[in-house]
């Protein structure tokens, strides 16, 4: 009984909870709202290990952390796909998501996507995995709660394909890979 009751004021309050962990705590200037809903499986989300947040007003994709139960040492060319502990569902066929791999974590320690780019559809209501593989030559380790990716939104464009025999011209044309120089 008492969880039932926890779970209706966690659902009750924690879409504003949510949106100031979220909110870097500025108004956006954004004229875009895009509501996405927001679903908590690992109770140490939001106390031990904080939300996804924006790190800075300027932050362009949210930081994305692991909530692993203890630490996993990623040997070299090893992948391993690793729990958020939180789901998300857009509904908003206009809007998706993009897990991007942290340029400091594959810079400077070869920990990169195992699959190079996660796509979050509008429709997918399962749990965030991070796929992370050790590029590099040393060992490295994840412990629980640590900034393993990001996610970042962004509204999508659905093309309506017009078949044709010839296309217009175009300066490039067929020309393919380094058709345009590197200098």
């Amino acid at each position: 009984m008492i969880r039932w009751i926890l779970l209706k004021l966690v659902g009750i309050f924690l879409p504003s909870l949510i949106s100031k962990a979220v909110s870097p705590g500025q108004q956006t200037t954004s004229n875009i709202a895009l509501n996405v809903e927001f679903k908590i499986h690992d109770n140490e989300l939001g106390n031990k290990i904080p939300l996804p947040k924006f790190s800075t007003a300027g932050s362009a994709a949210l930081d994305l952390r692991t909530n692993i139960k203890e630490k996993k040492v990623l040997q070299p060319d090893e992948t391993f796909l690793f729990t958020t502990g939180f789901s998300i569902h857009i509904k908003d066929s206009k809007y998706a998501a993009l897990i991007l791999p942290r340029s400091g974590l594959g810079h400077k320690h070869g920990i990169v996507l195992g699959n190079l780019v996660g796509l979050i559809d509008s429709d997918y209501q399962g749990e965030i995995m991070v796929s992370l593989w050790n590029r590099s030559k040393e060992s490295f380790e994840v412990h629980p709660g640590d900034r393993i990716a990001q996610m970042m939104f962004f509204a999508v464009t659905s093309p309506n394909f017009k078949l044709v025999s010839e296309f217009d011209f175009s300066e490039r044309g067929s020309k393919g890979f380094g058709s345009s120089g590197t200098k």
